[in-house]
């Protein structure tokens, strides 16, 4: 399989407002989807509490965090608002809340698969890689890779945490639980800060392994960031 390196221009260049707008429309697009999948597996599984809520809508004004919009176009990352759910209303007791958890980074997996055929087609094509929809599936192909790593990292509140707190579901794990659930937020903080005082990024080196040995052999796109 031919390899296709895609070249885009950085996303917070903010004399090329256009490019911008892509970086955005493309966060959106992927967080609406991972929220709306969240609530799809919650509802599927019994509990009508995103339903109720409003969430299991394709439309992503209920599931943009303004916030979180902010920091996509200052920062470069952003997230969405939580799908509310009830584990308690869920068909699957044990594993029912890491079932509706890993439905998000299901969804960015699947995403990241549709953005990377996409780049392959049009790279076929002969689209130009300065064309906007190429620049487009570059960024919702990263967004999506990175959805999908950070997400499964098992501290909370991340999405890979639930199956860490299943695990731990026993009564003699209650004070483990207790910790993971009200310290997580910090310890994950923790971690992101300790990456930039020591200067070697963790995660940064877990996400390059995640993309050499699962997305680049299923794809074969390499998209970098200018």
């Amino acid at each position: 399989m031919e390899t296709i390196i895609l070249r885009v221009p950085y996303f917070l260049d903010f004399s090329a407002p256009l490019v911008v707008l892509l970086w955005l429309a493309a966060i959106v697009l992927a967080l609406s989807l991972h929220e709306f999948c969240h609530a799809l597996a919650a509802t599927s599984l019994g509990d009508q509490t995103a339903r109720l809520a409003g969430r299991l809508s394709l439309n992503p004004l209920v599931h943009v965090d303004p916030l979180g919009m902010v920091m996509a176009v200052v920062a470069g990352f952003g997230w969405a608002k939580p799908v509310p759910f009830n584990p308690y209303n869920l068909r699957v007791q044990q594993w029912g809340p890491t079932l509706v958890a890993f439905a998000g980074p299901i969804s960015n997996f699947l995403q990241a698969a549709v953005a990377g055929i996409a780049i392959r087609l049009a790279w076929g094509a002969g689209v130009p890689e300065s064309n906007l929809l190429m620049i487009f599936l570059g960024y919702y192909f990263l967004i999506n890779v990175g959805l999908f790593f950070f997400n499964l990292i098992p501290i909370p509140p991340l999405d890979g945490s639930k199956f860490l707190l299943d695990l731990l579901s026993g009564p003699q794990h209650a004070r483990t639980r207790f910790f993971l659930e009200t310290r997580g937020p910090f310890l994950l903080l923790l971690v992101l800060s300790l990456q930039y005082l020591i200067g070697i990024s963790v995660f940064g080196i877990l996400f390059s392994l995640v993309y050499r040995y699962v997305f680049f052999p299923l794809f074969g796109v390499v998209v970098q960031v200018l």
